[in-house]
C-alpha cells in the first residue's frame, strides 16, 4: 500500500470542504467530543466530499461508527487501540493506521499488523500537550529500519520547510495540522504542501 506524501489532518467537515478540492489526496478527520448523531453527519458529509475528489478519508478513533458508515480506513492512538476490536475492523475490510511514540508502542502497533505506523512528534508541536519529547529525525530512521516496507508517517511540528528532512530519514508521508489550519492563508499553504510533495507522488 502507498500513502500520498501529504497527509492532512483536520477536525471538521468544513475544513475538508475547503481544502480537499484544492488537490488533497489523503485526509484524516480527527474530531473529539462530539455527540454521536453530529459525528455521524460529519463523517457522511466528509465521505461525500472525499469520494468526489478522489481523496482517501481516514477516520480517527471512532472505528465502530466508521464501520457503520461504510468507511474503509481508520486511525487509532494507543489508548484507542487497546479498546478496539481489531478483528472486527479487519472483518469490515478496513485499513488501519496506528500512532507510536516509543519502542513499546511500536511493538504493540506491529502486533496489530497495521497498514501504516505514525511516529511523533518529530518536532515540537503546539497542537496538544505531549508527554514525549520531540523524536527527531534519527528516530524516524530507526523506525524505518524496524518496520521494513510498512508505510511510515511522520507527524508533529512539520512544515513545508522541514519536509525534505523527514523524507530523507525514511518517512513515506508527512502529516500536518497547524502549519495549514493556523496559517493566515490555509488555501495557499495547502497548495504549497501539494507542490512540495509533488515529485514524491505516484499515480494510484
Amino acid at each position: 500500500m502507498r500513502l500520498d506524501p501529504f497527509y492532512l489532518i483536520v477536525d471538521s467537515t468544513a475544513w475538508i470542504e475547503r481544502l480537499v478540492p484544492l488537490g488533497v489526496k489523503l485526509v484524516q478527520l480527527r474530531i473529539k467530543d462530539m455527540p454521536e448523531a453530529a459525528l455521524r453527519d460529519e463523517i457522511r458529509r466528509t465521505r461525500t466530499v472525499c469520494a468526489g475528489a478522489g481523496c482517501q478519508l481516514i477516520v480517527n478513533d471512532y472505528w465502530r461508527i466508521a464501520i457503520d458508515e461504510g468507511c474503509d480506513f481508520v486511525h487509532l492512538g494507543q489508548e484507542d487501540l487497546a479498546d478496539a476490536d481489531v478483528a472486527a475492523i479487519r472483518a469490515a475490510g478496513m485499513k488501519l493506521g496506528i500512532s507510536t511514540h516509543d519502542e513499546a508502542e511500536l511493538e504493540t502497533a506491529l502486533a496489530a499488523q497495521p497498514d501504516y505506523v505514525a511516529l511523533g512528534p518529530v518536532y515540537p508541536t503546539v497542537l496538544k500537550q505531549m508527554k514525549w519529547a520531540p523524536q527527531g529525525l534519527d528516530r524516524l530512521s530507526a523506525w524505518r529500519k524496524r518496520i521494513g516496507t510498512l508505510p511510515l508517517v511522520a507527524i508533529g511540528g512539520l512544515t513545508v520547510e522541514r519536509l525534505e528532512g523527514v523524507f530523507a530519514h525514511g518517512a513515506d508521508s508527512a502529516a500536518v495540522v497547524t502549519d495549514i489550519t493556523r496559517n493566515p492563508d490555509p488555501e495557499a499553504r495547502t497548495r504549497a504542501w501539494i507542490a512540495a510533495t509533488e515529485r514524491r507522488r505516484q499515480p494510484l
